[in-house]
């Protein structure tokens, strides 16, 4: 479900930052809507911005004129309304009057439930404000109803989400980053009582006041983007920024990792130093951080942290990062030992403007989502395909068409947890006669205790344009178990609309259905409203 906000552009020496939003986020794949993606080519990196830093984030396989379709790079889920930024050539605009007025033209904009929705973009502008910071404030609220009906039985689930980040607030020097969800049962509120923090969740909550353009103080609590796979970090974040290198240190606690609460007994401390280069549009991050972890009073984790990314060649790029433990505790006896525990290394090719190919290996730890809303056969395939060796093939051989497949392969030595799966698409960005996009998908995978098989259609359609849109899709799912005789045969249906009632306020309703001839129809229904500002 899909809440966009407003996108622009910046200059960066001979490229501009144009902004899209995440519209929506299968097993595979990660669809980004932009007005248009003009400027950006199969191959291309999409990056993520935090305090004016940019992270390698997503790879994009394809595109039509206003979406791209992407893979992850990312080891954390990524949620739809996420924004990511592509670099594009920066056009030469005709010379115009210096007294000549701007105008800055606007677009409608539509949000979806699981299907492409555009976002404003508003050109550059050369004139720089006289104020160093100015205040630029966006955020939203929303309630949810998560709804599902089987064989009698129905259950109502409820969720009510605020975000806002507040940039330099009244053109001060103070910045907040807020989101917070609350969510529970309908009929079931003792729960609630019981346990206040299985339901409310605060992602991010905190203070930022700016030092100078380069060096500030964080309170709260908020993801660091140069150490970013630490998670959230509870306490105090500090950060000077030194020519083309930043230093920087944490002080705190994290989370507790059974339902995301403050928990001070897990407390944490550590420092970084960072490298930022662009020199020729060839953009280069480093990261090196150590980290002591603590629960309660002793030494928990002690761990060096490493990032990069680097454009190696025109149309070659690398992204890798990595974790050594310094630190164990087996039995009572402590020992300082080197260990590798994280690793992920991503190889991007551009090869023409029609091929692009992408290699990349992950040993990373499994992730903990505290909020998952999909079905079984995606969650199945985000957990079994998430690891291991992975290879992207994607090919344009005509303007409207694209083809491409996905590989992947999860090994270990005892071959207990063994993995492989293989994706295919096949991309049809607009069908003249039905003013329509589809999408055509065939999915294999199969472990130690399961095979599977999924094939899978999509289609997407502006009913109103601007206002109205409708996004149809079946998909014909076949496991089995190899641990025992069951097979289940299912075919799952589903239908997406979205429409904008106002500029700011949408409404979102979705339903799938889950038809199998041996159970009965397990049915799926939310809804969503979402007021922006």
């Amino acid at each position: 479900m899909l809440i966009v906000c407003c996108g622009f552009l910046y200059a960066q020496d001979a490229k501009v930052l144009v902004q899209g939003a995440a519209s929506y986020v299968s097993s595979q794949n990660v669809y980004v809507k932009y007005a248009t993606t003009e400027g950006i080519e199969k191959g291309d990196t999409l990056f993520t911005q935090k305090d004016s830093v940019l992270t390698p984030s997503l790879v994009v396989k394809d595109k039509s004129s206003t979406s791209c379709v992407c893979s992850s790079l990312l080891a954390e889920k990524v949620n739809v309304g996420e924004v990511f930024f592509a670099k594009i050539l920066k056009k030469e605009e005709p010379k115009k009057a210096e007294k000549e007025s701007k105008t800055i033209p606007q677009k409608t904009t539509r949000d979806s439930l699981a299907g492409p929705a555009p976002v404003v973009v508003t050109p550059e502008t050369e004139e720089k404000t006289t104020a160093d910071f100015k205040q630029k404030i966006r955020g939203r609220v929303s309630a949810s109803s998560y709804s599902n009906f089987y064989a009698g039985d129905e259950t109502h689930r409820m969720r009510y989400a605020f975000t806002m980040q507040g940039n330099n607030i009244k053109n001060s020097r103070f910045s907040t980053d807020t989101y917070i969800t609350f969510r529970h049962t309908v009929g079931e509120w003792q729960a609630v009582k019981d346990k206040l923090s299985d339901a409310l969740k605060v992602y991010s909550m905190a203070l930022k006041y700016d030092l100078d353009k380069t060096s500030n103080i964080v309170l709260g609590r908020r993801i660091n983007q140069r150490i970013s796979s630490m998670g959230a970090i509870d306490g105090l974040q500090v950060e000077k920024g030194l020519g083309n290198f930043m230093l920087g240190g944490i002080i705190g606690s994290r989370p507790n990792y059974a339902d995301y609460g403050f928990d001070f007994s897990l407390l944490q401390a550590g420092a970084y130093i960072g490298y930022n280069s662009l020199k020729d549009s060839k953009q280069s991050q480093s990261t090196a951080a150590f980290i002591e972890q603590r629960n309660s009073g002793a030494v928990d984790r002690r761990f060096l942290y490493f990032q990069h990314s680097n454009n190696l060649l025109k149309d070659l790029s690398f992204f890798g990062s990595a974790e050594v433990d310094l630190y164990e505790n087996i039995n009572g006896e402590a020992k300082s030992k080197a260990s590798l525990t994280n690793m992920y290394l991503s190889l991007r090719q551009k090869i023409s403007k029609k091929t692009s190919l992408s290699l990349s290996y992950d040993n990373r730890k499994n992730i903990i989502y505290y909020e998952s809303y999909k079905n079984y056969i995606d969650q199945l395939i985000d957990d079994e395909t998430r690891q291991g060796l992975r290879f992207n093939f994607n090919y344009r051989p005509f303007k409207l068409i694209t083809w491409g497949i996905n590989a992947s392969w999860r090994f270990q030595k005892s071959d207990a947890n063994l993995s492989k799966n293989l994706n295919s698409y096949l991309n049809i960005s607009r069908i003249p006669w039905m003013k329509t996009s589809a999408s055509i998908t065939a999915n294999f995978l199969e472990t130690h205790y399961l095979s599977s098989k999924m094939y899978g259609l999509r289609l997407t359609r502006d009913i109103v344009p601007g206002k109205l849109s409708a996004d149809v899709y079946a998909r014909m799912v076949d496991y089995r178990y190899t641990t025992s005789e069951l097979r289940i045969q299912q075919e799952i249906l589903g239908v997406n609309l979205s429409w904008n009632l106002t500029k700011k306020l949408a409404l979102y309703l979705y339903y799938e259905g889950t038809f199998d001839k041996k159970a009965d129809t397990f049915h799926r229904v939310n809804t969503k409203l979402v007021q922006r500002f």
